[in-house]
């Protein structure tokens, strides 16, 4: 059951609040409809229960306001708006990608698309799902971790017929189970359709909170559906014999050629139209809305209508305002848009995340080609030490296009995340949890290693097929190369990795990467050229000397060559780089915890 007491939204300078003190229970194992004209407050209604907006109230899902549930997802799914991913990631990947976010089994993508009939479809690209489609994923993805409560907004909007009956069976179906359903809408007709009980919003207050079979007798009405290239005339027609036999017939003339006739039948209609010879292109039976104030029925007059819908309305209302004055104070308590809850399973998430999209693979892809042309035309022109034709570092460029591509991959990681959010599907925002961090920082480290070695080893194969083996041997300071080597690389995917998570773009965290070399290390130059301080000259032979005792395998060899690496120019510039980046990560995520 969901029990929503007061809700209030923030006011809007000199406007009235979109949501003012709204009231309303949606019961267990019923669909309510949350009804109102766009602009009436209902998407604002929905944020302010699931703590997405900041305003005023409490919303109880099963006895427990959501920043009290444990794992919101597995108790709330909700569709609100667009379907959230990266457009050329499969529909089967999305969703065995949000399995691992939400913690349950990555079979249960098949399952749900069973349920909502995209099984044929589930290698399709998301960004090439039709609008029907791309629904049925939403209620997929709010169906995932199997809840108990389901909260959509506008899920049949844009959808057939056909499409809009099938979505209420499966809402049906959820409520039949014991579960909690309410969506949102604007038409009326669905309204008393698809639900078992409509809750009414008009101008952000509650109108009327009344079961389906009363809100249809209250608040709709048959009519007749006229198309016609003359309606103009058929209209006026119509009224004049309607005045004549002294009958209650109105005519509402709607966009383009249609009419909506009230107190008449479509035999009526169509005999009127053969007789004047007027051409009819239809002629169907349907159920008009009659707006927010009630009209008459026949054999009643509109104050007894007007009057029994006030006393539902008014009493529906007054017994949620009890309950809540009994439970609560006058003043509803503050609603504060909380942190969403990172994936349960982040390593697993965000392996899935990076390998379901073309993007990383295409990088790498590049970065090969790139490396080993530009170690051929190194080893061509001469004068290039074998380190750096190994590495394909030219001496002009800052960075080599291992290290740079291994900097896009890591500000992919959290770049996307906020171009296409999947994590976004109920809480609105990618979080700034540590264990995403951890997981992002594994994978970059990952893939950046081996895009390092598969470069190294690539340009080696490559200039002993052209040049032989004079360019391909070990060189006898090999450690250190490699330790400076990988730690250059991977040092580059986590400034990309952090500096994304902080900025949320893509371009920022590649520029990170690139002011390492272009900016942070002139400024370290300069710091340490300055007369006041102490030059770091000699630290790996004073390091040497301090190791008094071997070290078992030949350990402090490897010790000493990870200090002559970190007191080069470049990697104690991108160490400072690093450790500021994490520090601002580490203070926005606190902020955003304190907030």
């Amino acid at each position: 059951m969901i029990q929503a007491i007061g809700l209030t939204s923030n006011a809007r300078k000199e406007l009235p609040p979109a949501v003012d003190d709204v009231s309303f229970e949606a019961p267990s194992g019923r669909v309510t409809a949350l009804l109102g004209a766009p602009g009436a407050g209902k998407t604002t209604a929905l944020r302010l229960m699931l703590e997405l907006q900041p305003g005023r109230g409490i919303t109880y899902f099963r006895g427990r306001p959501l920043h009290r549930i444990a794992h919101p997802s597995r108790e709330v799914g909700v569709l609100l708006g667009e379907v959230p991913g990266h457009p050329a990631r499969t529909v089967r990947g999305q969703l065995r990608m949000l399995c691992a976010a939400a913690g349950v089994p990555a079979r249960r993508a098949d399952d749900v698309l069973e349920v909502v009939g995209l099984v044929s479809l589930r290698d399709e690209r998301l960004g090439t799902l039709s609008r029907g489609m791309d629904r049925r994923l939403g209620l997929a993805c709010a169906l995932l971790s199997d809840p108990h409560t389901l909260v959509l907004d506008g899920a049949t909007e844009g959808l057939s017929a056909r499409e809009s009956r099938w979505l209420h069976g499966v809402l049906r179906a959820h409520a039949g189970a014991g579960g909690t359903v309410l969506f949102a809408t604007d038409d009326p007709r669905e309204a008393a359709q698809a639900a078992d009980r409509v809750v009414t919003l008009e101008k952000g207050r509650l109108v009327a909170d009344q079961e389906a079979a009363d809100f249809a007798r209250t608040r709709l009405r048959p009519r007749v559906a006229v198309r016609s290239p003359h309606a103009a005339r058929l209209g006026a027609l119509l009224i004049k014999e309607a005045r004549t036999a002294r009958c209650s017939v109105e005519v509402v003339r709607e966009d383009g050629n249609r009419l909506s006739v009230y107190g008449s039948t479509c035999a009526d209609i169509g005999e009127s139209a053969y007789r004047h010879g007027i051409l009819v292109h239809q002629l169907a039976d349907e159920v008009g809305d009659m707006g927010a104030t009630p009209a008459s029925e026949p054999g009643g007059s509109p104050q007894e209508v007007e009057a029994g819908v006030g006393d539902e309305a008014g009493a529906a209302v007054r017994g949620v305002g009890e309950q809540g004055a009994r439970e609560l104070s006058p003043l509803p308590p503050p609603i504060t848009v909380r942190q969403g809850a990172g994936p349960l399973r982040p390593l697993r998430y965000e392996l899935r995340r990076a390998a379901g999209v073309g993007t990383g693979w295409l990088t790498a892809a590049a970065v090969l080609v790139v490396s080993a042309l530009i170690a051929v035309l190194l080893a061509r022109a001469g004068h290039a030490p074998q380190s750096r034709l190994l590495a394909a570092w030219p001496r002009d460029f800052p960075l080599p296009p291992a290290a740079l591509g291994a900097g896009l991959l890591g500000a992919f990681a959290f770049g996307d995340e906020f171009r296409h959010p999947a994590l976004a599907t109920d809480r609105g925002t990618v979080p700034r949890r540590l264990g995403l961090l951890a997981a992002k920082l594994v994978v970059a480290a990952a893939t950046a290693l081996t895009l390092a070695l598969g470069v190294v080893g690539l340009n080696a194969e490559l200039l002993y097929l052209v040049y032989g083996r004079e360019l391909t041997g070990v060189p006898p300071d090999w450690i250190s190369l490699g330790a400076g080597w990988i730690g250059l690389v991977i040092g580059c995917a986590w400034a990309g990795v952090l500096a994304a998570g902080i900025f949320r773009s893509t371009t920022a965290g590649l520029a990170a990467v690139l002011a390492v070399p272009i900016l942070v290390v002139p400024i370290v130059q300069k710091v340490l050229e300055g007369p006041s301080v102490r030059t770091a000259a000699g630290f790996s032979t004073r390091l040497r000397e301090l190791v008094l005792v071997r070290w078992p395998f030949g350990g402090e060899q490897y010790v000493v060559a990870a200090a002559g690496v970190i007191a080069q120019p470049v990697a104690g510039a991108l160490m400072l780089s690093l450790t500021a980046l994490l520090c601002a990560y580490l203070l926005t995520t606190l902020r955003s915890r304190v907030r």
